[in-house]
């Protein structure tokens, strides 16, 4: 009998494994391209700015690239892009080695079953970063310099970077632990995020508490112009936590979703349909 790997040794070799099939697998190159549309619209106002056509201004304030950056970050990446990323890439962990019938073949092997969900999630850490913060800098590349200073926003940008990669984090364990409990889970994390997520961060009570969206919120760094619109958009999201209440919170949801999601895989038996 083969001795059984330490936790550790398990962690990295699974993650060995798992982090060049992410990187090239379909799911990566869709996301990929998910990501290339803020950096298309991004290119397109650099080229109207460059031949003097363009003028963005909402109820008379002139918008700024760091203005549009802020806005981009908060609507494109994280409202839609982050969430989906988690909810591809965080349901099928197990998911997809249930459909594909290789789960009994790395549950055969001498590691932890724990150590197969924690592998696979940091691979999914590395791979979805590769994806997201890149494009974020050549989004920063492209907008910025539009009547803004690269320097004086380095600051944010770092911040929207640690942001997001947090956001990544969470949501992948919140999805890691929906793929291992339950059926059909990439159609119920779906349902959280364009269903669930957008629409009671909008509804006056607590029920946004029950979101990863409303931490992330409290934690966004820009600061939006004072206009009758912007003012009525951000209206939507200000009873967000302090920015010490939502890193306690989503800490407390990520380390609570792995533990529930290594605890269900290591006891529950998954059934391969021939």
């Amino acid at each position: 009998m083969s001795r059984r790997l330490s936790w550790p040794r398990a962690v990295g070799g699974v993650f060995d494994l798992s982090v060049g099939q992410m990187l090239w697998s379909r799911r990566t190159i869709f996301m990929a391209l998910i990501t290339g549309v803020p950096l298309v619209m991004g290119a397109a106002v650099r080229l109207l700015e460059s031949a003097d056509l363009l003028g963005i201004e909402v109820d008379g304030v002139q918008m700024t690239g760091p203005v549009l950056f802020g806005l981009m970050i908060w609507v494109e990446y994280l409202r839609f892009i982050v969430p989906v990323l988690g909810v591809f890439y965080g349901t099928a962990l197990i998911a997809d080695e249930v459909d594909d019938k290789t789960i009994t073949y790395l549950f055969t092997r001498p590691i932890a079953r724990g150590a197969v969900l924690l592998g696979k999630y940091l691979a999914y850490l590395v791979c979805s970063a590769l994806v997201v913060l890149p494009s974020v800098v050549l989004l920063y590349l492209l907008i910025v310099p539009i009547r803004g200073d690269l320097g004086g926003s380095f600051g944010p940008l770092l911040i929207d970077l640690g942001l997001l990669a947090t956001g990544l984090a969470v949501y992948g364990a919140v999805f890691a632990l929906v793929g291992a409990a339950l059926k059909r889970p990439l159609v119920i994390g779906l349902v959280f995020v364009i269903g669930w997520e957008p629409t009671v961060l909008v509804v006056p009570g607590y029920l946004r508490r029950f979101t990863v969206a409303h931490y992330v919120q409290g934690l966004v760094p820009h600061a939006m112009p004072q206009t009758g619109t912007l003012d009525f958009l951000q209206g939507l999201f200000r009873d967000v936590p302090s920015t010490g209440s939502s890193l306690l919170w989503l800490a407390a949801i990520l380390a609570v979703s792995l533990w529930l999601a290594v605890w269900i895989v290591e006891h529950r038996e998954y059934v391969v349909e021939q």
